[in-house]
């Protein structure tokens, strides 16, 4: 390998280069000295994926995507921050950062594919034979095996691998023409033979190595190379080989000297339907202001120009009033002129009032008088009539619409058999028994798709004027085609209402239904025609469902429900699935279309015993709060606990919780029905059980910013205890209410809360719930910058819990200390107390206090210059928080790692990792780390020389913590603005001023820089 020196210019950058790289094989790069390594799998896979996309730019988005496919951590971005620092330091000239990503920079004759691609382009472009084949040769001996070796996801292998080896077969199957044009036909057979074995479904170059064993006289070795292929395709594939290998097989058997292309087959001509008759189109009118389904319009007119070898047949299934019909007679209109044999509709009322659904002897008997069949000429029996039928549409092109289908036994027998036609099929039900077939469920319109439709119906300017009116009203009718359409209609109809009137009148529940009814057409008889189809059983199912507290249910929800055991509920749940009157939004998962819900519940209450109704959502309330219960052991020890907490209200082995991550999964998923419980408890003078689900909820509402959620269950459960003075209840419920506003950055408001609490605690006698709230206290002291206090107050947690033995509770407050003792600069306190946490043993309990630990300690490090260090403590945080789900802890530790890269040199990295923890705390609503990471990206940004980024930074920081009372990053954004160097001397001198007076109140070590900058500016001026 020859390596060379030579200055290239890339944006003004003179970039030396002495490396080459390898992405066709394992992921390497070698210098003059050798070769140089490039880390583990993941880094490898960074920088594989920006040698490929050489001069592009390539986003973290997608870096994410290639290295950890649908499923990445949430660390992700640090981890790729990180990778590309360790691959800057390697190759300092490679990776440049752009607006969105990072882009590699190199001559592309210095990474492998770059060379092959070039090679390969010139050989397409050689006019001379012989050149082209060296050029081909030359391209190929690049390879060294399979791209990205060992590394990468399976998005990677996909999105990046899979068509770099097509290129390689691409190349591979020029370079064996070229070859069999100059007639190195034993070149091409040393060469192909064991790749065409492994890879036989290559028919090209099957034939190639077929043809040249021939052609080089080893007609046996040909006739065996055709005959292991053709088992392979069997076996594998069951299919024979192409026309082009068969008619070269044929050639070698008949005259073995000879080796000709065989001609191609030739199609018949089509014959029409019915003798002398016009063509038959029985489609219902076409609605002229179709809307809102053109995604699953192209569908199922895509799948309808597929030419398949088969029939075709597509299923449309979905709920009553989803448009299914609207849809399969738009679609048959647009296709009809594909279909020249003719175009049959036939309603088989699988769901109609006081009529049977249509038998499939009587529908085949339609269809076939529809297609020229003398009615005595019928035959008698469905089996005959099958046969009639599938033979008459055998070589014809005909499309049949069969709507509303009631199931398998009556469709199945008008299915064509042949090619050339095209059925669709409309449905309420799951038609499981029809195999081959494409399946459209339909769902609800989204909120742009029912504008579309409202636009469509009345006009674009009434719909213009009152846009968020109209959204409304598409979010009162859920999105269901029928409703939006008799909303539609009346406003056509009446041109003085407005989307205001129209949502008005369908925002009370109860009479929402009257409402969606007009000539005719109902949404309520649209539901009570399924509801008729259903069993005894069923309808008791359906009814009891309607009683669910919240939006949706789970398996182990609808078990308590129903009072079955989960396998017997599944069973139950399933039936109404496959009938449309439940939706599945995952697995084990279910909903119903917010109408049907309504529909449902009416029912419900109106024919169910009160009892029945009470004693089925007691069921269901307490399945909630006992598997919220045990949730939330998995995310945090909750103080008030006792006996009556650990038995959950189930009859079942099975936990829904039994894991973390499944905790936290849990709690994604039921989010919005738990805050439905607080209400339905509280609604029930159940103050007990409001507080204690309240309780069990604001830890994962505080890692997941869900501060709404948060405020609403608490207030709810507040208000309940004090109703029912329940004192236990509301200090509790308090403590939470603090905490929340202190998150919020309403210190005042917490720090009322908490002393609240703390009365209450103090007049019952309970000392483990004084010790909760001064433990909370110092988390808002230490928010205000009243650090001695905070010291104080977790001074007096830490003696408490050293006495008592409660090791966790140490721990955890340790750890607080740790970041207190470092703001006051006692680094030595601060080591000391996060070494104590970390030498701590235990179980997952422990895990966010050391991960606390190991962030102030990777602090420390990177204050000190220990670069590599810091960033290890800091990794180790970030994994750990990212297993808690913490996302307050993960936003802390990704603008910690920035500073550490700051502090290093990576200027680019660092920016990016402070802008990402922005994103992060915007992206889940959490922003008390704002004005700090503000103050912290201004500092990076002045240390870049973007004085103007950085004045605009600080400003912001200045703004927040002014705000929300933070008086720590207040002075620090006043001391950063002083420090620029467009500062005139006197905003300087007043902003040194005000910032050492802060800091000097809050006894932090930054009062003496700020006081010494201000005298060096006084003497120098």
């Amino acid at each position: 390998m020859c390596f060379r020196t030579l200055p290239l210019c890339h944006r003004g950058l003179a970039i030396v280069r002495l490396v080459k790289f390898r992405v066709l094989g394992p992921v390497s790069a070698w210098g003059s000295g050798g070769r140089i390594p490039v880390g583990g799998p993941r880094q490898q896979c960074v920088l594989g994926t920006l040698l490929v996309e050489l001069g592009k730019e390539v986003t973290a988005e997608r870096l994410t995507e290639l290295l950890w496919g649908e499923d990445p951590p949430r660390t992700s971005r640090s981890i790729i921050h990180v990778q590309i620092s360790h691959l800057r330091r390697a190759f300092p000239s490679l990776i440049q950062t752009s607006a969105g990503g990072y882009v590699a920079v190199a001559d592309p004759d210095d990474v492998d594919l770059h060379r092959f691609r070039r090679l390969v382009g010139a050989a397409h472009a050689s006019a001379d034979l012989a050149a082209a084949y060296s050029l081909w040769d030359e391209a190929l001996s690049v390879w060294e095996g399979r791209p990205f070796s060992g590394i990468g996801s399976d998005r990677l292998w996909y999105a990046l691998c899979l068509p770099l080896i097509e290129e390689h077969w691409n190349a591979l199957t020029s370079w064996a023409e070229s070859a069999f044009e100059l007639g190195r036909y034993g070149t091409i057979a040393e060469r192909l033979t064991s790749t065409v074995y492994e890879e036989p479904l290559r028919e090209r170059l099957s034939f190639l190595l077929i043809a040249a064993l021939y052609r080089n006289g080893d007609r046996a070795a040909a006739m065996s190379a055709y005959h292991s292929l053709r088992e392979r395709l069997a076996d594998e594939l069951g299919v024979d080989p192409g026309p082009e290998i068969v008619a070269l097989y044929q050639e070698m058997l008949s005259e073995p000297d000879r080796q000709e292309a065989p001609q191609p087959p030739v199609q018949r001509p089509r014959a029409a339907l019915g003798t002398g008759e016009p063509v038959r189109n029985d489609l219902p009118r076409d609605i002229p202001d179709f809307a809102g389904r053109e995604a699953d319009l192209a569908w199922l007119l895509d799948v309808a120009a597929d030419d398949s070898d088969q029939a075709v047949v597509r299923v449309v299934t979905g709920p009553g009033g989803a448009g299914k019909t609207t849809l399969a007679v738009h679609a048959a209109h647009r296709l009809a002129a594909r279909y020249p044999d003719g175009v049959l509709f036939i309603d088989l009322y699988g769901f109609a009032v006081e009529r049977e659904p249509l038998s499939a002897a009587a529908a085949l008997g339609r269809l076939l008088r529809a297609i020229g069949v003398e009615p005595d000429a019928v035959p008698d029996s469905t089996d005959e009539r099958a046969a009639l039928w599938r033979a008459l549409l055998a070589g014809r092109r005909t499309l049949i619409v069969l709507d509303n289908a009631v199931g398998f036994n009556q469709v199945d027998p008008l299915l064509a058999a042949t090619p050339g036609s095209l059925t669709l099929i409309t449905t309420r039900h799951d038609l499981p028994g029809l195999n081959g077939v494409g399946h459209l469920s339909l769902g609800m319109l989204d909120e742009s798709a029912a504008v579309a439709l409202f636009t469509a119906v009345i006009g674009a300017d009434r719909v213009a004027g009152e846009e968020d009116a109209a959204l409304a009203v598409a979010r009162l009718c859920g999105g269901l085609p029928l409703a939006l359409r008799i909303v539609a209609g009346r406003m056509a109809t009446r041109p003085r209402w407005t989307f205001a009137h129209a949502a008005r009148r369908l925002s009370e529940e109860h009479l929402r239904m009257r409402e969606l009814e007009a000539d005719g057409r109902s949404v309520r008889a649209i539901f009570e025609l399924s509801f008729q189809t259903l069993t005894g059983p069923q309808r008791e199912v359906f009814l009891t469902l309607g009683m669910m507290i919240g939006s949706s249910i789970d398996l182990y929800g609808a078990a308590a429900l129903l009072d079955m055991r989960p396998d017997d509920a599944d069973d139950a749940v399933q039936e109404l699935v496959s009938v449309c009157l439940i939706e599945e939004k995952g697995v084990d998962l279910y909903r119903f279309h917010d109408l049907l819900g309504v529909y449902a519940r009416e029912r419900a209450l109106a024919e169910l015993p009160a009892g029945t109704v009470a004693d089925a959502r007691r069921r269901l309330s307490g399945h909630y709060l006992a598997t919220a219960q045990r949730a939330s052991d998995w995310l945090g020890w909750r103080r008030h606990e006792d006996a009556a907490d650990r038995t959950p209200d189930s009859r079942y082995d099975d936990d829904p919780v039994p894991n973390r991550d499944r905790a936290i999964s849990w709690f994604d998923t039921h989010q919005q029905n738990l805050a439905s419980v607080v209400d339905h408890f509280a609604e029930h003078d159940d103050s007990e059980r409001a507080w204690r689900m309240a309780d069990s909820l604001w830890r994962y509402y505080a890692f997941n910013g869900q501060t709404d959620l948060w405020y609403a269950t608490h207030e709810k459960a507040l208000a309940a205890s004090r109703a029912q003075s329940n004192d236990i209840g509301r200090a509790v419920t308090l403590v939470g209410l603090g905490i929340a506003n202190c998150l919020s950055g309403r210190f005042a408001l917490a720090v009322r809360n908490l002393q609240e609490a703390r009365r209450v605690f103090v007049g019952v006698g309970d000392r483990e719930g004084e010790i909760r709230v001064l433990a909370n206290l110092g988390m808002v002291y230490e928010r205000e910058g009243r650090f001695r206090d905070a010291l104080d107050v977790l001074g007096e947690v830490v003696e408490h819990s050293v006495a008592t033995g409660d090791r966790l509770l140490e721990t955890q407050h340790r750890a607080n200390l740790a970041m207190l003792f470092q703001v006051q600069g006692d680094t030595a306190q601060t080591v000391t107390n996060c070494e104590i946490v970390l030498d701590t043993g235990g179980d997952e309990r422990y895990a966010e206090h050391w991960a606390l630990a190991s962030r102030t300690l990777g602090e420390i490090k990177g204050a000190q210059g220990e670069a590599a260090e810091s960033l290890r403590h800091l990794e180790y945080a970030l994994v750990l928080f990212d297993r808690l789900g913490n996302q307050t802890g993960e936003i802390y530790t990704r603008n910690s790692i920035a500073v550490t890269l700051r502090e290093s040199g990576d200027l680019d990295a660092a920016i990016e990792a402070h802008r990402y923890a922005l994103e992060l705390g915007e992206k889940t609503a959490q922003h008390s780390a704002d004005a700090q990471i503000r103050n912290a990206l201004a500092a990076t940004y002045e240390r870049a020389g973007r004085v103007s980024d950085a004045r605009s930074s600080y400003e912001h920081a200045l703004r927040l913590a002014h705000e929300r009372g933070e008086r720590y990053a207040e002075a620090a954004a006043r001391f950063g603005l002083a420090l620029l160097p467009d500062t005139g001397a006197a905003d300087a001198a007043a902003l040194l001023t005000r910032a050492a007076e802060t800091f000097a109140a809050l006894g932090v070590p930054e009062a003496d820089r700020a006081r010494a900058e201000l005298d060096r500016r006084t003497v120098s001026s």
